[in-house]
């Protein structure tokens, strides 16, 4: 498992397992910026039938185009506050259904393999009932390489 999010909403803690991350520090007209992206797994394994997650099996969060100081990311805090001038994050919910982040808080660093490890932290739309309020959210991940395997034929 890549990690997990939660989005702890008043009725009941959401989780979602992590199936795929991305995560980079690209160079481009002599700046660095920052790209994220976080696919969670459809699987509903571990959810409850009656569950609110049940009409929301899958959703992906990104970063895009953040401004950094340079491309080492361990040790780094990173607050992002979209404007209605710059976006920067977005929530991708695989229906009609929009929302959208606030507050995010990205706190990299390694873990005890030495691979880069993330803890976001914000709000985000309850998609969920609708409410109008932003929910809190938690999400840890670690960016290891998956390893492909070929079977000799």
């Amino acid at each position: 498992m890549k990690g997990i999010l939660k989005i702890y909403h008043p009725e009941e803690t959401l989780k979602y397992n992590i199936k795929s991350t991305y995560c980079k520090a690209v160079y481009s007209n002599k700046k660095h910026f920052l790209e994220v992206e976080i696919i969670t797994d459809d699987s509903l394994d571990h959810v409850d039938d009656d569950s609110l997650q049940y009409n929301f099996p899958q959703l992906s969060m990104t970063i895009i185009e953040f401004p950094i100081e340079d491309a080492e990311l361990a040790g780094k805090t990173f607050d992002i506050q979209d404007s209605q001038i710059d976006t920067y994050t977005e929530v991708d919910l695989f229906d009609d259904e929009d929302a959208y982040l606030y507050e995010s808080k990205l706190a990299f660093d390694k873990n005890t393999e030495d691979e880069l490890q993330l803890f976001w932290k914000g709000n985000i739309d309850d998609f969920y009932t609708g409410s109008g309020d932003p929910i809190p959210f938690q999400l840890k991940c670690d960016f290891k390489p998956d390893l492909i395997e070929v079977d000799e034929d």
